[in-house]
């Protein structure tokens, strides 16, 4: 079976995204790789690690093979030094997304892969910037997206992300709530290959409201939301206190859990599989993968950053390319 091309971007050029993409293209060659960003920061990274990477230029219409770099070369604006935001170089980060979406877009490659970017860098430049999930979205002109992180066989979906925490509740509609229900039940079964996805619903408040004791969204919104999925013949429990809902015997009988807010699912899912687990977008016209770190700016240029997440994100971005050819 063909291998496809995977656009990878490095992300934030001060953080351990650099290095991450040239460790991960280094130690494995059996992938397909074009990547988008400063082909002379990559060099310089692998350099200074002795990795052996020795990157090319890629235009329009030149092959991509396994085992070699080849890289559409965007500058920075700035030189990068590990550890040191630049806000100088903010825009090179988004045009390096704008690039690898156009390249999928145009088929030169089957999937995106992106690494770690510092939102409040992009934001002090004074760029609106609320992280790659709502970029994408709007790069794709698409309403709703949904981001769901998965570790092996735990997949956890949320109705909001980056979101002050006095925001949620505002932010937890009927439409919001069906909205990511839908789509996250359409690529379970187009992009996973599950006939008949079982799938969590949690509630808002602790105990799921308690009944409209402890918080009526869960009784006014949430189970509303739910019931109406259920008429579309969709298999969903809910809503369940997030506190019952990651045992071991709950998960055993569901396929994905959605969480209301990026607090609520995340933290269960990064403890039960950081390093290995991977962001991905629902709902793009395209594949969309991603680390589940960000830019660990601290530890930037020591030589230490682990790809791990970067492969895991790369293996399955590659698998959804196959399974939406078969």
């Amino acid at each position: 079976m063909d291998i496809p091309v995977l656009a990878v971007t490095p992300g934030e050029p001060a953080g351990i995204g650099p290095e991450c993409t040239v460790r991960f293209a280094a130690q494995h060659p059996e992938f397909r790789l074009l990547l988008v960003g400063d082909l002379a920061l990559l060099q310089a990274t692998a350099n200074r690690l002795g990795l052996p990477f020795s990157a090319r230029a890629w235009h329009a219409g030149d092959p991509v093979q396994a085992g070699e770099a080849r890289v559409a070369d965007i500058r920075l604006a700035a030189p990068a030094r590990p550890g040191q935001l630049d806000r100088a170089n903010s825009p090179y980060v988004l045009e390096t997304l704008r690039a690898a979406v156009r390249l999928v877009q145009a088929g030169h490659a089957g999937a995106l892969v992106t690494g770690p970017v510092h939102k409040g860098v992009v934001n002090d430049a004074g760029i609106s910037f609320t992280g790659h999930t709502e970029f994408l979205a709007k790069l794709a002109d698409v309403p709703r997206v949904v981001m769901m992180l998965v570790a092996d066989a735990l997949r956890v979906a949320l109705v909001t992300t980056h979101l002050p925490l006095r925001d949620v509740p505002d932010a937890i509609t009927l439409e919001a709530v069906t909205g990511t229900i839908r789509i996250t039940h359409t690529e379970l079964k187009q992009r996973f290959g599950l006939s008949d996805p079982r799938i969590q619903v949690l509630g808002l408040n602790p105990h799921a409201g308690e009944d409209g004791h402890l918080g009526s969204e869960d009784r006014d919104t949430i189970l509303p939301a739910i019931v109406a999925c259920r008429r579309e013949g969709m298999r969903l429990t809910g809503p369940v206190p997030a506190d019952a809902a990651f045992t071991a015997r709950a998960l055993e009988r569901c396929d994905c859990v959605i969480a209301m807010y990026h607090d609520q699912g995340l933290p269960v899912l990064k403890h039960a599989g950081f390093g290995r687990a991977v962001n991905v977008t629902l709902g793009l016209p395209f594949i969309r993968t991603s680390v589940d770190h960000g830019t660990a700016l601290d530890i930037a240029g020591r030589g230490v950053a682990d790809a791990s997440s970067l492969y895991r994100a790369a293996l399955l971005a590659q698998a959804l390319c196959r399974a939406s050819t078969e």
